[in-house]
C-alpha cells in the first residue's frame, strides 16, 4: 500500500548542511505552504513547542539499507536495528523532531531547536501538550546518552 503526502510547509533558513550534533539554538522559519488556510496557525502562539514530522528529502531512497548497523556507523556504537535509531537513513525517510516555538507571523512559524535542514519538506505540525510526555522514567541504552550529550 501506498500513501500520497503533501508538505504542508518547508524549513526556511537555519543549516544548510547536515552534520549531527549542537542543534542548541539553531534557528529557522517554518513557512506554511500556500495551499492551507492563512488561519492554519491560528492558535500556535499559546504553545511554547511543536512537534514537527519532516522527509528527509536529501536521503536517496535507493540507498536507504534498513539492515542493523552501528549507530552513526561508528564501532564504538552497538550495532542496532534501524528501529533502534534516530538516523536519517530510515525506510520512510521520515524525521521527527520537538522544537521551541518562537513567535509566529502570519503564515511563518520562527523555531529553534528543530533538527531539519534549510529546505527541508515539513509533513505535519502538532504543537506540544505535556501530556503526550511519558508518564514513568525513560530508559535508554548508556551509548544514547553520550551521542545525544553533543546533540541539542
Amino acid at each position: 500500500m501506498t500513501y500520497r503526502v503533501e508538505p504542508v510547509g518547508r524549513v526556511v533558513g537555519g543549516r544548510a548542511e547536515a552534520y549531527e550534533d549542537n542543534w542548541h539554538d539553531e534557528q529557522a522559519v517554518i513557512r506554511i505552504a500556500d495551499h492551507l488556510p492563512d488561519d492554519a496557525t491560528l492558535g500556535l502562539t499559546d504553545f511554547s513547542h511543536l512537534e514537527v514530522v519532516f522527509l528527509f528529502d536529501r536521503i536517496d531512497p535507493a540507498r536507504v539499507n534498513p539492515a542493523a548497523r552501528h549507530v552513526r556507523g561508528e564501532s564504538r556504537y552497538p550495532v542496532v536495528g534501524i528501529f533502534a535509531s534516530r538516523g536519517p537513513n530510515r525506510p520512510n525517510r521520515l524525521g521527527v523532531s520537538r522544537c521551541r516555538l518562537l513567535r509566529v507571523d502570519g503564515r511563518d512559524l520562527h523555531v529553534a531547536d528543530l533538527d531539519a535542514l534549510d529546505g527541508t519538506p515539513v509533513l505535519d505540525i502538532k504543537p506540544y501538550l505535556r501530556e503526550f510526555a511519558p508518564r514513568v522514567p525513560v530508559a535508554q541504552p548508556a551509548w544514547a546518552d553520550e551521542l545525544m550529550r553533543q546533540y541539542y
